[in-house]
């Protein structure tokens, strides 16, 4: 006969196991009905015949025969090509002066090449209009001196130079941290045998230095097709995501082509991340790290100082233009055709907190909710994945992951196509309501909660669970009491991040908005910016979203140095 001590242990795991598998179901449910289902739906369309629904190719020929469709992806793939190439010449003298060199200014350039993360393309593609537009500052400066303009703006180099200035940090960081983890005694080696300067640069500490660079740049490869709103507003209409989006919005869901382009997005998404790890497969960038580790950096002479500072000077005031235009934008009472505002004026802030505070309250219970949502399954997958022997635990890393290589205007077609037909009573279709876009958007972010959450979880060890079990706790009390709190840093900067970049997403809300009442401040910023009296209020919106966004980043720092510091008392 079994104690009854046991007998009570026995049934506290096997409820517990239970409550293991009735929540990893939950959350499979949940990305199946909100990632996979909407993504299969525009697959099932795309690979459909209307009306009878068999398997066809036929919508994918008609793609192939359509000369605007055949340019939109040529203009895609080169615009995506282009902004690699102008985002690598930024980043790389910035990324090698601050590695490799004793640099006074490192501190600065690292700081400020975070700020374009802060902020949308879409938002500062106006203000880098009237900076380097046909008729901007720069251009009436040049033809007021030299009698040239320069075409910075004009159709596709617009685009290719808007994301590039705002995608750079990606590489940047990627970059930086490769070359901060070359041996040095790599470089000394190759100094021995009589290598130096360039060549050093191109044959030994540039290819080990690879994988960075090839993460950064398939990363920004990526986010140049998930763009939506950036084309829209510089008038660029032949590239992918803005037909997708204007097939459906023109056309109606029932149009065929708009899935297909959708199709062809993600395919281009996904084989760009297949040949990024193709690209460093099969090599060894390994170095035995010793002494140390790091590149030596070597002192620069006062004129190579001032050199470094003048290049790096140049690079920060073209990445800071769009912030730069954006601030002067919002405050002028009337830019055209002069290098600077005629005048000042805070009216365009009065207007926008007096008419469109509803965009702003808006935003913040949309991404309040969406990083909620986030964090909840975030943690709760992580927690499976690592305290836990579920057999599909891992799949549902897969799953929430799954949704980075999916498009914002795919994400936004597949909701409307999954979820239009879905009636609630009164005959309103479910993917007209406003927490649609919470959804969105939360599907969006959940891979930035989870990998915080993940990352938490791992520093804590399970010997803290079981000595608390040990104590008389049950595992949920554990859990609850002891795991939790010493989380609570990855969490909070898993929520901040999620509600941060929520905040200014367009390409998924922009298709599922249905009224002016439920949208939110991205989208603002978007119709205010279509014409040019309402150029200075959606600046002034768009000032207010960097702001946002600014304090949420700051507080997600915050967070994680708290995390940081209260693992290393624990330790």
């Amino acid at each position: 006969m079994s104690a009854p001590g046991a007998s009570v242990a026995a049934r506290r795991r096997s409820a517990w196991r239970a409550g293991e598998l009735a929540l990893g179901l939950s959350i499979a449910a949940f990305l199946l009905v909100f990632v996979a289902w909407p993504a299969a739906t525009v697959a099932y369309v795309a690979f459909t015949e209307k009306g009878t629904g068999a398997f066809t190719l036929v919508n994918f020929l008609d793609f192939a025969r359509t000369d605007l469709f055949t340019r939109s992806l040529w203009n895609s793939i080169y615009v995506g090509a282009m902004t690699v190439v102008w985002a690598s010449v930024i980043a790389l003298p910035l990324a090698i002066l601050t590695t490799r060199y004793s640099f006074r200014g490192a501190l600065l350039v690292q700081t400020l090449g975070f700020v374009p993360l802060i902020m949308p393309p879409f938002v500062g593609a106006v203000a880098m209009q009237m900076l380097f537009g046909r008729n901007g500052a720069v251009n009436l400066l040049l033809d007021d001196w030299f009698d040239v303009k320069i075409p910075f703006m004009e159709g596709l180099n617009g685009v290719i130079f808007v994301e590039a200035l705002h995608y750079f940090p990606f590489i940047l960081i990627n970059l930086s941290a490769s070359l901060r983890n070359i041996d040095r005694s790599m470089e000394e080696a190759a100094q021995n045998l009589g290598a130096s300067g360039f060549r050093l640069l191109r044959r030994i500490v540039l290819p080990l230095s690879m994988p960075g660079f090839v993460a950064g740049a398939s990363l920004v490869f990526v986010k140049v097709f998930d763009d939506l709103a950036t084309p829209l507003l510089l008038n660029v209409k032949d590239m992918l995501a803005p037909q997708a989006y204007l097939r459906v919005t023109s056309i109606g869901i029932a149009d065929p082509m708009g899935y297909v382009i959708a199709v062809v997005l993600v395919a281009l998404s996904v084989a760009c991340m297949a040949l990024a790890a193709l690209a460093t497969r099969g090599t060894d960038f390994a170095t035995a790290q010793r002494g140390g580790g790091g590149l030596a950096r070597r002192r620069l002479s006062p004129a190579e100082n001032a050199m470094a500072s003048l290049v790096v000077g140049l690079i920060l005031l073209l990445v800071l233009a769009p912030h730069i235009g954006l601030l002067l934008l919002s405050f002028a009472t009337v830019w055209s055709f002069s290098p600077l505002p005629d005048a000042f004026t805070l009216a365009h802030y009065a207007r926008v907190l007096s008419e469109s505070s509803l965009y702003v309250r808006n935003t913040i219970l949309y991404a309040s909710l969406g990083g909620l949502i986030d964090v909840v399954v975030g943690t709760a997958i992580a927690w499976l994945v690592l305290r836990t022997q579920l057999p599909f635990r891992r799949w549902l890393d897969r799953g929430a992951t799954a949704a980075l290589a999916i498009p914002g205007v795919v994400l936004g077609i597949g909701y409307l196509r999954a979820f239009y037909d879905v009636r609630l009573p009164g005959g309103v279709p479910l993917a007209t309501l406003w927490i649609m876009m919470v959804l969105a958007v939360a599907v969006r972010r959940l891979p930035y909660a989870l990998r915080a959450s993940y990352a938490a979880l791992q520093q804590i060890s399970t010997s803290l669970e079981e000595a608390a079990e040990n104590l008389g706790a049950t595992r949920a009390r554990a859990v609850r009491r002891v795991v939790l709190p010493l989380m609570t840093g990855g969490i909070l900067a898993g929520f901040v991040t999620s509600f941060a970049t929520a905040a200014v997403e367009l390409s998924a809300t922009l298709l599922l908005v249905q009224s002016n009442s439920d949208a939110p401040l991205a989208y603002g910023v978007y119709v205010f910016m279509q014409s040019p009296a309402g150029r200075g209020p959606g600046a002034a919106l768009g000032v207010i979203a960097v702001v946002i966004v600014t304090i949420c980043t700051l507080v997600a720092q915050l967070a994680i140095e708290r995390s940081q510091n209260a693992r290393g008392a624990l330790h």
